[in-house]
């Protein structure tokens, strides 16, 4: 199992990064709350990593804090949570905000991420209140199939319309949370922020 990589930022593509550790790119998946916190491309970074062992791919997914891959790892326990449902899960909401949602019973925020049910919420409600004591203090409020080709850089809006798609939304869908927003001094990530929160354009 690797537990974590340290080396250079050399590609981010959302939601698809590469970490360059002493001359091997490793490949790796991250929710977007992991995007907001990279640096620019050829800095350091540290990533708390996860690898899924399939029969056609080895998936490693990456997160910038351990609370983050503690409750990645605890969805994924969850009947009917793969990894890709997990990370579209860490994507739309920080760790405190998915909290607050099993604590106050909220559903209807859960269903409004993608590939979230009435049904998938009322169980994660369920499966994972027990759960989530496990999880740390540090992290409590006072708290599939997934490809693995990097996407071509391209326009801002375009790669957060790629990277919403590869979340689990449908591209019409993807294309209308960004097609009001302005991509004006705007990075990739900020765009999908922005989708992801429906806030000001």
């Amino acid at each position: 199992m690797i537990g974590f990589l340290r080396g250079k930022l050399v590609h981010k593509a959302p939601p698809f990064l590469v970490v360059d550790v002493q001359g091997v790119g490793y490949e790796v998946e991250a929710p977007m709350t992991t995007f907001y916190d990279l640096p620019v491309l050829g800095e350091e970074i540290k990533l708390h990593t996860h690898l899924v062992v399939r029969e056609d791919a080895h998936i490693l997914f990456g997160f910038s804090t351990e609370a983050d891959r503690t409750l990645f790892r605890t969805l994924i326990k969850v009947n009917g949570v793969g990894p890709k449902l997990a990370l579209t899960i860490l994507s739309g909401q920080s760790t405190e905000e998915f909290h607050r949602c099993i604590y106050d019973n909220d559903t209807q925020a859960l269903v409004r991420l993608p590939g979230v049910g009435k049904k998938t919420a009322e169980r994660l409600i369920i499966e994972m209140r027990d759960r989530l004591p496990s999880l740390g203090d540090s992290v409590m409020i006072n708290a599939a199939d997934t490809g693995s080709t990097i996407p071509a850089a391209g326009k801002p809006k375009q790669e957060a319309v790629s990277a919403l798609c590869s979340l689990g939304y449908k591209p019409l869908d993807a294309n209308k949370m960004v097609q009001n927003i302005s991509a004006e001094g705007r990075s990739c990530e900020d765009i999908i922020r922005l989708a992801l929160q429906g806030g000001v354009r």
